[in-house]
């Protein structure tokens, strides 16, 4: 079983990350992974990035290039 802190992790490593890359990379349900980054979110640990600020390009492979609705996280700068 998937942990929070593996989350948080792959998080790091990853710089920034969504929930549906998370999930392929854990094989893990991806409501699961939702709510493990909701719950890591709110413990302060990572935080939600504007995914129009998205700076890796993998929103161009998107068939909906405006308002994808994508959630993007990465460690908070609080810690």
């Amino acid at each position: 079983m998937i942990s929070l802190l593996e989350i948080r992790n792959a998080v790091a490593l990853n710089g920034r990350t969504d929930a549906r890359s998370l999930s392929y990379q854990f094989s893990a349900p991806l409501p699961m992974v939702e709510a493990m980054l909701k719950q890591l979110v709110a413990m302060g640990k990572l935080e939600e990035v504007d995914a129009s600020s998205c700076l890796s390009g993998g929103c161009k492979q998107c068939p909906e290039t405006q308002k994808c609705g994508s959630k993007i996280y990465q460690l908070s700068v609080k810690n």
